[in-house]
Formats: structure tokens, sequence, C-alpha cells
């Protein structure tokens, strides 16, 4: 069950291929995702030290949150993979110039995960080819609604 998208990401990047790692969390976060207050628009995956991170996650405290915790809405959060995983996703990194973007947040077995993908960035014109495909597709739907 899927939590939070990121379409920004699709309309940025052309996904090759997707990850799904878990989150490191403290409980107030994890009330406040389940809240619906998270947010990953701006956020993106860096790799140092041979872990990764996401940076730019904004989750918003509950306004019941504990008194004696002080949250940071943008605090660096570790992902957790396997090292294998980890350690094709460096090699393509470095290597070919991929970048990796959190794709979405979802439930899986009550928890949370995150979708992350390894990605190339498109193009002005690629952008505009898409749209213009979308554009295509919904003008085609509608004159076989029409027709029928």
């Amino acid at each position: 069950m899927s939590i939070i998208d990121n379409r920004k990401a699709y309309h940025d990047y052309f996904i090759e291929e997707k990850y799904e790692a878990g989150l490191v969390l403290e409980g107030w976060e994890v009330k406040a995702i389940r809240a619906g207050r998270a947010n990953i628009k701006e956020a993106y995956v860096i790799i140092r030290n041979g872990e990764i991170f996401i940076l730019g996650m904004h989750i918003t405290a509950l306004a019941a949150a504990s008194s004696h915790i002080k949250p940071d809405p943008v605090r660096t959060r570790k992902l957790l993979l396997h090292a294998s995983e980890i350690s094709k996703l460096i090699g393509k990194v470095e290597r070919a110039g991929y970048a990796l973007v959190p794709l979405d947040l979802h439930y899986t077995k009550g928890r949370i995960k995150a979708l992350v993908g390894l990605a190339k960035g498109k193009k002005q014109y690629d952008k505009r080819e898409d749209a213009k495909q979308r554009d295509w597709e919904r003008d085609k739907a509608r004159l076989m609604k029409t027709k029928v």
C-alpha cells in the first residue's frame, strides 16, 4: 500500500531499476508518516562510506509529539539494503553516471519501505516528447470513446 509517490522523479528521470529499501526511523517519524505528513519531492539519495542515505525527505512532526525530543524534519536518514545491492549501486552511480532517486514510500508487512530508483536524467526534449505522447494517448482514448 503506497503512502507517498514522487511523480516528479518520473518526469525528470528515466528509471532503469528499482530497489526496495528499509528506513531507519525514529518513533515520532513513523507516527507522522502513518498520518501522511511526509514529503519526498525534494529528496535525493547519496552514497557515503559504503552506506546509502536519503537527504531532503521532509517529515512534519505531529503536534502530539513527545515533549522530551526535538524533532528535526529534514534529518539525514539511513536506507537499509543488502551489501550486494549497495555494491552494484555504487558501481553504477560512480561509473555510469546514474543517480539514485526516491520513488515512493509504502508499507510492506507493516513496515515502512522506500522504493529507490536507479535513474538517468532526462533532457528537455525528452520531457517534451513524453508530454506529446501523453496528450496523444489522452486524445486517442477520447476519440475511441466517442466512436463507441
